[in-house]
């Protein structure tokens, strides 16, 4: 008898266990319904100086980012690799792969003028080999955002793995808002206009 009250106890105490991690970790679906990141406290943005920095080989990223650049009037800045990638499909991943396995930080084109006067800092990127493409990183490196608030944003096929998370490891100093994975299974910008209502409800919901 005395097993049986002890094996019961035992069995109440773990379900509160789990109970409680539930309540703590308060995780995010991204369009795919993959779970990301934990949810941020939500601040107000609005009246901020913002710039929206992307990296776009497809046209995907580039649609989305100029699309939330024109909703917010805000600056932008495309992030691009000096030497070109390749604009196949199959020669371009494996360069990406074999960058992303080198650790690289390919050279990029050009600089943000002032970056000091920007408070927000939108991160666009499609998702490669689960993160974000490698002169992402190099453009991340290149500035001191502390004190900034950093908005990771990307594009994928399935999900963003790993990649919204990477964009907030590369800028610790940071403040980070919630971010946000569009799945598209079209390349060229096909197709994001259906789009823009769900990145109008994640503005809106992230304090602009």
């Amino acid at each position: 008898m005395k097993k049986l009250l002890s094996l019961a106890a035992m069995m109440l105490l773990t379900v509160a266990g789990l109970s409680a991690c539930t309540a703590k970790a308060k995780k995010v679906n991204n369009e795919s319904g993959d779970s990301t990141t934990e949810k941020k406290e939500v601040m107000s943005l609005k009246g901020k100086k913002v710039l929206v920095a992307y990296f776009s080989w497809s046209g995907n990223t580039k649609h989305a980012a100029q699309y939330i650049a024109q909703k917010l009037g805000a600056d932008e800045f495309e992030i691009i690799r000096e030497k070109p990638y390749p604009t196949e499909y199959t020669p371009c991943t494996e360069d990406a792969k074999a960058e992303k396995e080198a650790g690289e930080r390919p050279a990029i084109k050009g600089k943000v003028e002032n970056m000091a006067q920007y408070d927000v800092v939108f991160v666009c990127v499609p998702v490669w080999w689960y993160t974000a493409p490698m002169p992402v990183f190099t453009f991340l490196e290149q500035y001191d955002l502390m004190g900034k608030t950093v908005i990771p944003f990307c594009t994928a096929y399935s999900g963003p793995s790993s990649t919204l998370r990477d964009i907030e490891a590369a800028t610790p100093n940071s403040t980070h808002a919630e971010g946000l994975c569009i799945v598209t299974k079209e390349q060229g910008g096909q197709g994001m206009e259906s789009k823009t209502a769900k990145i109008d409800k994640w503005l809106s919901e992230i304090g602009f």
